[in-house]
């Protein structure tokens, strides 16, 4: 498949096959979905050995490439990563089917009885880059919610990605259901993510989940439409009124615990009354950590500390650097992130409920935090099981995307004989 007429058939033969496979999920059982997803996560455990050893010719790959530290752990898997795939397969089986859900019913004078109800999507196309449990989740997702999905992971994790889908295709077919529910394209010419993008015929929404190149490529090409996962530009205002111990805890955490990941804090914004006190020990405790700080001018803190320049706001940076600066209140500290943030996710630290209703009500983020790490942007904490991504978009699905976030609504109107006058 080095050919760009070979990856166009190819491409077209997997699209016909999701589009038929979309059809019968549809109407698949809760209880097949859940057998589905259970002889799934089975099928991981048992083969996580040969996980592992796909992984590790992934993992040679990525330092050929020159993968960053932060990259490298975001590709890696191992036996407790496994565990965790396998723990979020069993907890999307769990939950409640969203399909056929009535949402709304009424009657009206007409005698007309109506319902809105779950329906899915159809055929989803999700592109990733190197994080391997996205098939996982993935494809989990989609066919908790009955959709069939197509999944175009990233040249970094090429094999760990075939492995884990596998394990999805075994479930699948111990429940009887098609193995085409659940897709993987078998290349890494990026031929196939512009074919993918316009297969308008087969494909009713994509999904692209990486960093920002990606997501410009996919909304700038797309003739499908997108669920838009834009950067994490992460924002963590520490207040006038914050608790000492909880900022230390907080930001460490939210910095440091995977700087890798989309809710890694990028930015620090420091009231000025707390700059000498909590500020330059919770920066102190950073430095401590290995955290490289660039920071504004004057702002105290350790030695070390470097000087910030225009590019450091509004960064991701996803690694263990994060950008400091101190404001002289929470209206200086709303408009800086109103400026520089990507709707993600942003953190008030504080005891003020007062401080809190308003860095709420005037921040339109996708995600909104009172004193908690910012690593808890994430669908499995939100107990959606995983996530497809955390949409950043104001249109159908915002934050994380769960089963019930990837479908839609129809409305099933019954009469009894009615004619319109």
């Amino acid at each position: 498949m080095t050919q760009s007429d070979d990856i166009s058939t190819v491409m077209t033969d997997i699209g016909q096959r999701a589009k038929a496979a979309s059809q019968i999920l549809a109407t698949a059982t809760s209880k097949q979905k859940e057998a589905a997803l259970l002889a799934s996560a089975d099928a991981v455990w048992a083969t996580r050995a040969q996980i592992i050893a796909s992984n590790a010719k992934d993992l040679d790959f990525g330092r050929a490439k020159g993968l960053s530290d932060a990259m490298m752990d975001r590709l890696l898997l191992d036996e407790s990563r496994i565990q965790g795939i396998v723990d979020g397969l069993r907890a999307v089986a769990g939950q409640d089917d969203p399909v056929g859900t009535v949402l709304e019913e009424w009657q009206q004078p007409t005698g007309l009885k109506i319902q809105r109800v779950r329906t899915p999507l159809g055929v989803i196309g999700v592109i990733y880059e190197s994080r391997p449990n996205v098939t996982a989740d993935a494809g989990a997702l989609c066919l908790k919610s009955g959709n069939a999905v197509i999944l175009r992971g990233g040249s970094e994790s090429f094999h760990s990605a075939q492995a884990i889908h596998a394990c999805l295709v075994q479930g699948l077919e111990a429940a009887d259901l098609p193995a085409d529910a659940v897709q993987l394209v078998p290349t890494r010419d990026r031929a196939a993510v512009q074919e993918l993008l316009a297969m308008t015929d087969y494909v009713d929404v994509i999904v692209p989940r990486g960093g920002k190149g990606l997501v410009g490529l996919v909304q700038r090409e797309a003739r499908v439409p997108v669920f838009a996962h834009l950067e994490g530009i992460v924002h963590i205002y520490l207040d006038k009124d914050a608790d000492p111990q909880k900022a230390l805890d907080i930001v460490v955490n939210a910095k440091t615990r995977r700087t890798g990941i989309c809710g890694a804090a990028e930015c620090l914004l420091i009231h000025q009354d707390i700059a000498e006190t909590v500020g330059k020990a919770v920066l102190t405790a950073l430095a401590d950590k290995s955290v490289e700080i660039r920071a504004v001018a004057g702002l105290p803190g350790p030695e070390g500390m470097i000087a910030a320049t225009n590019d450091d706001w509004g960064k991701e940076y996803l690694d263990s650097i994060i950008a400091a600066r101190q404001v002289a209140d929470i209206d200086e500290a709303i408009e800086y992130i109103r400026q520089h943030h990507s709707q993600h996710t942003d953190c008030i630290i504080t005891e003020d409920d007062a401080a809190v209703g308003q860095f709420f009500a005037k921040l339109d983020s996708a995600i909104l935090m009172h004193n908690a790490s910012t690593q808890f942007a994430d669908g499995g904490e939100f107990g959606m099981g995983a996530e497809i991504g955390i949409a950043t978009g104001k249109m159908h699905a915002r934050g994380p995307v769960g089963a019930m976030q990837l479908t839609s609504f129809k409305y099933l109107v019954r009469g009894d004989g009615a004619v319109r006058s």
